[in-house]
């Protein structure tokens, strides 16, 4: 990995940044790194990780604006006002 570009964590997809933390929390576990290749991995999830949490926080508040949004345009038939039909069973 520090001999690799790596991308910015902005410039990547959701997914993107999801499967190179998937990647790294493996490669961590995995024990197999020296300690420098394992503290730069590390610090690259924590970012990754930020950047993940930000984006759902986003994405969640964005849902709820656009469900906001359709209670405030959903029409509420008012029965109550309405005429009575009644006489039509007479």
């Amino acid at each position: 990995m520090a001999d690799k570009e790596l991308r910015k964590v902005e410039d990547m997809t959701f997914r993107e940044a999801s499967v190179e933390l998937e990647n790294i929390v493996r490669s961590l576990e995995a024990g197999d790194l020296e300690l420098e290749e394992s503290l730069e991995r590390y610090g690259r999830g924590v970012e990754l990780m930020a950047s993940l949490r930000s984006r759902l926080a986003n994405a969640e508040q964005r849902v709820q604006e656009l469900l906001d949004q359709a209670e405030a345009t959903h029409e509420t038939v008012d029965t109550v006002s309405a005429p009575s039909s009644a006489y039509l069973d007479e």
